[in-house]
């Protein structure tokens, strides 16, 4: 935390935001759960950005556990291969993809709906929203997160300074101490990479 305030120190403010959303994603893995992100516009890529740190490895060597690397060597050469190639992950899905669901469920539904929809399907308590949305009041984001809440699942906000109407639904609302769009996108990406890394360092160090 101190090398990456020494880097932002705008961020000082949050720094306690920022460690309480550390604290419930570990507990979130730790207990077998699973992270959903959304957002919109940049929000949406730093949302793909944030699932390919956790999917495979980001700063470590992620080893796999030695009873399925045996389980998968006895495939012959390629389960060998397969043996020497796969990382640990931590599982985490994007809902900013998807492209037939989303396009199907906002022409056929509403649009405003398609994360909730997501996260009526792949959510379960136990399991973490991280909602990205600057302004703190996107209606797709805010419907996501009444389903979250209904699901029993946690919920971990980044917004701009104040947090929006999503602060009122977070478990933890990281409220960055800016207001125009990319200023705060500018110090939502040192905050995830600092959150990705504290995490695999967790689980793989």
């Amino acid at each position: 935390m101190r090398s990456l305030l020494e880097r932002y120190p705008a961020l000082l403010p949050v720094r306690g935001d920022i460690e309480k959303a550390l604290e419930l994603l570990t507990e979130t893995y730790r207990k077998g759960g699973k992270l959903l992100c959304c957002g919109n516009g940049g929000s949406a890529s730093d949302c793909e950005h944030i699932v390919g740190e956790l999917m495979k490895s980001f700063k470590l060597r992620r080893p796999l556990n030695p009873g399925f690397k045996e389980k998968l060597s006895q495939y012959g050469d390629e389960g060998a291969a397969l043996a020497r190639t796969l990382e640990g992950a931590l599982p985490a899905v994007s809902l900013c993809g998807h492209s037939a669901l989303s396009t199907a469920y906002a022409n056929d539904r509403d649009p405003y709906m398609v994360f909730a929809q997501q996260v009526n399907g792949y959510g379960n308590k136990g399991d973490t929203l991280l909602i990205l949305t600057t302004s703190g009041n996107s209606r797709n984001c805010l419907y996501a997160a009444y389903t979250a809440k209904a699901k029993d699942m946690q919920i971990i906000s980044v917004t701009g300074e104040g947090g929006g109407r999503i602060a009122g639904l977070s478990d933890v609302c990281i409220a960055l101490p800016e207001r125009e769009t990319y200023l705060v996108q500018e110090l939502t990406l040192p905050v995830y990479h600092y959150i990705c890394a504290k995490l695999e360092e967790a689980f793989f160090a």
